[in-house]
Protein backbone atom coordinates (compact mmCIF):
# COMPACT_ATOMS: atom_id res chain seq x y z
CA UNK A 1 0.00 0.00 0.00
CA UNK A 2 1.42 3.33 -1.19
CA UNK A 3 0.93 6.19 0.94
CA UNK A 4 1.68 9.64 -0.20
CA UNK A 5 3.08 12.53 1.67
CA UNK A 6 -0.35 14.99 1.75
CA UNK A 7 -2.15 11.64 2.89
CA UNK A 8 0.55 11.08 5.54
CA UNK A 9 0.42 14.34 7.04
CA UNK A 10 -3.04 14.29 7.19
CA UNK A 11 -3.32 11.04 9.32
CA UNK A 12 -0.21 11.98 11.55
CA UNK A 13 -2.16 15.80 12.00
CA UNK A 14 -5.12 13.56 12.82
CA UNK A 15 -3.18 10.99 15.29
CA UNK A 16 -2.18 14.18 16.65
CA UNK A 17 -5.39 15.78 17.36
CA UNK A 18 -6.53 12.34 18.55
CA UNK A 19 -4.00 12.51 21.23
CA UNK A 20 -4.03 15.91 22.59
CA UNK A 21 -8.14 15.51 23.07
CA UNK A 22 -7.66 12.28 25.24
CA UNK A 23 -4.67 14.26 27.31
CA UNK A 24 -6.91 16.99 27.82
CA UNK A 25 -9.55 14.29 29.05
CA UNK A 26 -7.26 12.77 31.33
CA UNK A 27 -5.90 15.42 32.59
CA UNK A 28 -9.56 17.11 33.72
CA UNK A 29 -10.10 14.34 35.29
CA UNK A 30 -6.89 14.54 37.18
CA UNK A 31 -7.43 18.35 38.06
CA UNK A 32 -11.28 18.21 38.55
CA UNK A 33 -12.46 18.18 42.38
CA UNK A 34 -15.53 16.91 41.82
CA UNK A 35 -14.44 13.62 40.01
CA UNK A 36 -11.16 13.17 42.48
CA UNK A 37 -11.60 15.10 45.48
CA UNK A 38 -7.65 15.29 47.31
CA UNK A 39 -7.33 12.13 45.45
CA UNK A 40 -4.32 11.70 42.90
CA UNK A 41 -4.15 9.25 39.92
CA UNK A 42 -1.36 6.75 39.16
CA UNK A 43 -0.62 4.97 36.26
CA UNK A 44 1.07 1.41 35.49
CA UNK A 45 4.66 2.93 35.25
CA UNK A 46 4.20 4.88 38.99
CA UNK A 47 3.41 1.35 40.72
CA UNK A 48 5.38 -0.75 38.32
CA UNK A 49 8.21 1.26 39.44
CA UNK A 50 6.88 1.67 43.50
CA UNK A 51 6.43 -2.47 43.49
CA UNK A 52 8.78 -3.34 41.34
CA UNK A 53 6.86 -5.47 39.29
CA UNK A 54 5.92 -6.02 35.89
CA UNK A 55 2.77 -4.62 34.04
CA UNK A 56 1.35 -7.50 33.51
CA UNK A 57 1.90 -8.52 36.92
CA UNK A 58 -0.12 -5.52 37.63
CA UNK A 59 -2.51 -6.86 34.94
CA UNK A 60 -3.31 -10.31 37.18
CA UNK A 61 -3.67 -7.89 40.18
CA UNK A 62 -6.63 -6.19 38.29
CA UNK A 63 -8.09 -9.11 36.96
CA UNK A 64 -8.16 -10.90 40.63
CA UNK A 65 -10.26 -7.66 41.61
CA UNK A 66 -6.87 -7.14 44.09
CA UNK A 67 -6.10 -3.42 42.80
CA UNK A 68 -8.83 -1.34 42.19
CA UNK A 69 -8.38 0.29 39.18
CA UNK A 70 -10.09 2.80 36.18
CA UNK A 71 -10.06 2.44 32.58
CA UNK A 72 -9.73 6.06 31.04
CA UNK A 73 -9.46 6.32 27.07
CA UNK A 74 -7.83 2.52 27.35
CA UNK A 75 -5.12 3.34 29.99
CA UNK A 76 -5.16 2.14 33.51
CA UNK A 77 -5.60 4.53 36.44
CA UNK A 78 -5.51 3.80 39.89
CA UNK A 79 -5.99 6.13 42.91
CA UNK A 80 -3.68 6.73 45.58
CA UNK A 81 -6.42 6.30 48.11
CA UNK A 82 -6.85 2.66 46.56
CA UNK A 83 -2.77 2.17 46.36
CA UNK A 84 -2.12 2.97 49.66
CA UNK A 85 -4.92 1.04 51.05
CA UNK A 86 -3.77 -2.07 48.95
CA UNK A 87 -0.14 -1.78 50.13
CA UNK A 88 -1.04 -1.42 54.05
CA UNK A 89 -2.68 -4.81 53.29
CA UNK A 90 -0.13 -6.36 51.34
CA UNK A 91 3.48 -4.81 51.66
CA UNK A 92 5.51 -3.90 54.52
CA UNK A 93 6.05 -0.23 55.99
CA UNK A 94 8.79 0.40 54.26
CA UNK A 95 6.87 0.27 50.79
CA UNK A 96 4.27 1.94 52.35
CA UNK A 97 6.90 4.95 53.87
CA UNK A 98 8.27 4.91 50.31
CA UNK A 99 4.69 5.58 48.80
CA UNK A 100 3.69 8.32 51.27
CA UNK A 101 7.21 10.58 50.74
CA UNK A 102 6.55 10.33 46.97
CA UNK A 103 2.44 11.22 47.13
CA UNK A 104 1.96 12.30 50.06
CA UNK A 105 -0.05 10.59 53.13
CA UNK A 106 -3.83 10.95 53.51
Amino acid sequence: MYVDNYEFKDWMQKLLDKLDEVGKDVKSLQTNPEVMPNDKLLDNQDLCLLFKVSTRTLQRLRSKKLLPFMMISGKAYYRASDVREFIKERFDVGTLRKFEEEHGSE
